[in-house]
């Protein structure tokens, strides 16, 4: 378990340093990487994809869109509905990431074969299927506390 919570630390504290230099936050760098990968969508879809209520949505994308890195337009065919896309900006930073995140892919696993890659996988796959299903420990501060 102390591995398991020392990867995650190494990991979002890597993460953290990269957004640092961007200014972005989490949450706005996850919404230039869904739609990095996924394409444009629907402010709805975008809010289904990260999980989060619509308001949130329109928190995130007011900001992103006044640093430069998303564009919202007018749905062609529901008035509705409002469509999100990268900017030219945002796409140069989203294929930066994909870059940089390919390239630490390439520095963590670069000496391992495929039967091990392949067996770390069906471990990691386990262990997240897992913790998926667990609800969370509750810890006390006081050992003797019920």
């Amino acid at each position: 378990m102390e591995g398991l919570f020392e990867l995650a630390d190494l990991l979002g504290e890597s993460m953290q340093r990269e957004l640092d230099t961007r200014g972005l936050t989490r949450p706005r760098a996850e919404v230039v990487w869904r739609l990095g990968s996924d394409g444009t969508m629907t402010q709805k879809q975008l809010s289904q994809a990260l999980r989060c209520t619509p308001r949130n949505v329109t928190g995130l994308l007011d900001a992103l869109e006044g640093s430069g890195l998303v564009v919202r337009r007018p749905h062609p065919h529901d008035r509705r509905s409002t469509l999100v896309g990268l900017t030219s900006r945002g796409k140069r930073a989203s294929a930066a990431w994909a870059e940089g995140y390919t390239k630490l892919a390439n520095t963590l696993f670069a000496d391992f074969n495929s039967a091990e890659l392949a067996s770390f996988v069906r471990i990691l796959d386990r262990v997240r299927a897992r913790l998926r299903r667990v609800p969370p420990v509750r810890q006390s501060l006081s050992p003797t506390a019920p």
